[in-house]
């Protein structure tokens, strides 16, 4: 299972034959849906860029629905910025940042299209603003390592994406976070590590054997 660069993650899945669990890098976007609370949109959103930046789950690209830039917006920004998290911003929501934070100058500057692609594993947060859940979905899709995203939203259980860890899924530890399909995904503990195995004893004097069980008279029954 390697780790650290995507790099060498992405180098050694398409050069061996030996099955590959791929630990590739975090980039990691919050939705705020247009039914957020602001009070859990701030939480949220701060928590997840700052409590550990370098983190492969930390907040990367905060998404906002269109209807929140000039309602909660406005105080998300400003609770980043008070945590000297540097916002690059596109074009509405920089707009929507009226009156000027005192560090706009030093803390907000345009985005660029680089900007959502790419891992900032510090302070620096890319602002993106989409017209609706299902267009902030296929933004995720298209633009994330489809590793671990969050959305902000008055119909679900908001809960920030750094929860998606292997000691807080209580695996006791965790080896890395798969971003593949097959077998494991997600957080992965000693039990995505290992395969199966089946042992099945007989209690019968002459063994068992599957003739014996079925439907009609005179079967035994499988008991699941």
């Amino acid at each position: 299972m390697p780790r650290r660069m995507k790099s060498l993650v992405r180098n050694i899945q398409n050069n061996t034959r030996i099955p590959v669990m791929g630990h590739a890098d975090g980039l990691c976007s919050v939705y705020i849906d247009a039914s957020a609370d602001s009070k859990t949109a701030v939480r949220v959103a701060v928590d997840s860029k700052i409590d550990y930046p370098a983190a492969c789950n930390a907040a990367e690209t905060l998404i906002l629905h269109e209807t929140v830039l000039n309602t909660i917006w406005p105080e998300v920004a400003r609770a980043l910025l008070a945590a000297d998290v540097k916002l690059l911003c596109d074009e509405p929501s920089l707009a929507a940042l009226s009156p000027s934070p005192a560090n706009l100058a030093s803390h907000v500057q345009p985005s660029t299209a680089e900007s959502y692609t790419t891992e900032h594993l510090g302070l620096t947060l890319s602002v993106k603003t989409l017209p609706s859940l299902s267009d902030a979905i296929r933004w995720m899709s298209a633009h994330s390592w489809h590793h671990t995203d969050a959305i902000i939203g008055g119909h679900v259980r908001e809960r920030e994406q750094r929860f998606a860890d292997g000691f807080r899924y209580g695996f006791g530890t965790e080896v890395g976070i798969s971003t593949g399909r097959i077998h494991a995904r997600g957080p992965v503990g000693l039990e995505g590590l290992v395969t199966y195995k089946y042992m099945m004893r007989s209690k019968g004097e002459q063994g068992h054997i599957v003739g014996e069980f079925g439907a009609g008279e005179g079967k035994k029954e499988n008991e699941h």
